[in-house]
This record gives C-alpha cells, structure tokens and sequence, in this order.
C-alpha cells in the first residue's frame, strides 16, 4: 500500500478543492421551502394583487410548499398548479430572460397571457414590461436551461 506525505496529501486536497462544484438551482425558488415567499399565486389572477397566504393554508407541489389566504384559492391551486404557480419556477422573469436567475419580490408582479411572472424588484419589473413578449420568448427559450 502506497503512503502519502503530508505535502503530498496536502498538494491532493488543495487541487481537488480548486474544481468547482456546479449545484444546480431548484425547480422553483423557494425560502426555507415555501415559494413566493408566503404569498398566495391565486390571490394575484383574482385582481387582489400580493396577498400574503396564511400556514394553516398550505399545500405541496413541485418540491416546496405553497400558502393561501383562503381554502377556495388553496383548493383551485391544488387542482390546476401549473395554471396559477409563477413562470420560470418563480425566479426572475427577467433574469431567466437574459440567462441566469434572481430571487423575486411578490410586489414586482404582472400577468401576462393568462400566465404570473414575478420580478427581482419593482424597478426590474418596470425593465421587463418594455418587452413583456420578447422578454416571454427569451425566457421561454431559456427555461430550464439556466438552473444548471
């Protein structure tokens, strides 16, 4: 059996340490497993806007859990997610449309051909809305290639 020397066990941990590890993202951005940061993505196509969901409220999908202000929204959801949960898995619209992903603020939101797409900040959102379909299409073209 072959020995190392400390120089050379050293020389080993140092340049394994150098490669990178390439994690990729989640299928929806989350904190601490619950998506759009506690708010509820049906209250958004009823014309109520960001409406913080409730815990007693919550429902499982795609890996993470998602909260609702009320057992009607949590029930629509649980029936048809993908027709209420935020495009590009609720990153940033615009970073998936430029090739990268950003956390998201429920208050930068818009809806778009029937579908909700979330924004890193207010002022993103304003970005994002000069071209809501060519950012769409660039996004769509993108998805899910950036997690890697």
């Amino acid at each position: 059996m072959m020995q190392l020397s400390r120089r050379g066990f050293i020389a080993i941990a140092l340049s394994t340490a150098a490669i990178p590890a390439f994690a990729m993202e989640p299928p929806v951005f989350a904190r601490r497993g619950v998506a759009i940061r506690g708010y509820d993505p049906v209250a958004y196509f009823l014309g109520n806007g960001p409406v913080k969901g409730d815990r007693d409220l919550e429902t499982e999908w795609n890996g993470v859990t998602w909260r609702f202000s009320s057992a009607e929204n949590r029930d629509r959801f649980a029936a048809e997610p993908e027709s209420y949960a935020p495009q590009y898995g609720g990153y940033c619209a615009w970073a998936v449309a430029n090739g990268y992903t950003a956390s998201t603020d429920p208050d930068a939101w818009s809806l778009h051909d029937g579908k909700l797409y979330l924004n890193y900040s207010l002022r993103v959102r304003d970005t994002w809305s000069k071209d809501i379909p060519g950012n769409v299409e660039r996004g769509d073209s993108n998805w899910p290639g950036v997690l890697n």
